[in-house]
């Protein structure tokens, strides 16, 4: 064996810590990377009876931190054409996460990929200064691209007499965009505002359902995974975050819900209430660590994707907001990227 072969296998029987800990100091040339993982509850658990504005102790935190790149728990659509693609597999979850596009299409004669390049192209020359008219065509682009929540930051950066018809956005457009911006969602309540307010162009939409599919014994499935939710972690997760729910029409409340969500004792309580449940699931067809099994890969695409984004611009911010069972997860993964660093949310939330 060469000297170069043998220092090939040594490398590829290294393990990836052990890497990272040998490389030094400065491994790399420049700052880290940094990722901020926000763990958040689904918003629209409170529908309309919450005002967007509690949210805004928040924002003023989120942006004080300065990210320059936002990540969300959001279906890209490309990932949604290919779901649409092959339904013998995906068409529920389809229909679940990917929105109506045939108005968008109507409107500009785009298809997501043809709108997909559509917009990177104009991304890629886009003006320190665009035109009005730019913002409503690239929202317009978007919106048949499958991404409502980076058409959204488009409107947003418009003055408000011109988020109006035109450019591509024809009446049902306008529509849907004015329902996107009330929508009860993190993903617009405060990611595609957050962008706006920094300045950015779009938000980035890195979930992945790839890795779901439907059993012949589903519903003996879902009744052995409804079972393990059924103990007494979930118990005491919902003793405490029931009150903090009930107080988060307020920012003061809102703020606790947050700090509740993103603190290391409420990950293990959700890890003790779900997924450690599910493993000690004793089914012969072992169906709760296949559904944890899901779950891990589930979270190991949609890190990729961040890892995809924050590749674009080595050494600059990205915010990650996510549901917060999630969270863990996204940060364990993070972690073992040779150049990126996980920041801490304890300050930024304190």
């Amino acid at each position: 064996m060469t000297r170069k072969a043998a220092a090939a296998l040594l490398l590829a029987s290294t393990p990836l810590s052990a890497l990272h800990a040998s490389a030094g100091a400065a491994p790399y040339a420049g700052k880290p990377s940094e990722v901020l993982v926000l763990g958040t509850p689904h918003l629209s658990q409170f529908g309309d009876a919450l005002d967007p504005r509690v949210l805004d102790p928040l924002m003023d935190r989120l942006a004080a931190w300065k990210p320059q790149a936002i990540a969300i728990e959001g279906l890209s659509g490309t990932q949604c054409d290919l779901l649409e693609r092959n339904p013998a597999r995906y068409e529920q979850t389809a229909k679940d996460y990917c929105g109506n596009r045939k108005a968008a299409h109507d409107a500009t004669g785009l298809d997501v990929p043809a709108a997909t390049a559509e917009a990177e192209k104009l991304l890629a020359a886009w003006p320190a200064d665009p035109t009005l008219a730019q913002r409503r065509h690239l929202a317009a682009v978007f919106l048949a691209g499958g991404e409502p929540a980076s058409a959204l930051v488009q409107w947003l950066r418009l003055p408000a007499a011109e988020r109006r018809e035109g450019d591509g956005i024809d009446a049902e457009l306008l529509k849907q965009l004015e329902r996107t911006s009330r929508r009860m969602n993190e993903n617009y309540q405060i990611a595609a505002r957050l962008a706006a307010r920094l300045g950015h162009e779009r938000v980035f939409s890195v979930d992945d359902h790839t890795s779901d599919e439907s059993y012949p014994d589903q519903a003996a499935y879902e009744e052995a995974i409804q079972k393990g939710w059924s103990n007494p972690g979930t118990r005491q997760f919902r003793k405490l975050v029931t009150p903090l729910e009930k107080a988060a029409l307020t920012t003061d409340g809102m703020m606790a819900l947050y700090r509740f969500y993103n603190s290391k004792t409420t990950a293990r309580l959700n890890f003790n209430s779900d997924f450690g449940a599910q493993l000690l699931d004793s089914s012969p067809q072992h169906y709760g660590r296949r559904y944890v099994g899901w779950w891990e890969t589930r979270n190991l695409r949609m890190v990729a994707n961040i890892r995809e984004v924050a590749a674009r611009t080595p050494g600059s911010r990205t915010l990650a907001i996510v549901g917060a069972s999630h969270k863990p997860y996204y940060e364990r993964y993070l972690a073992q990227m040779h150049d990126l660093r996980i920041a801490s949310t304890d300050p930024v939330l304190r």
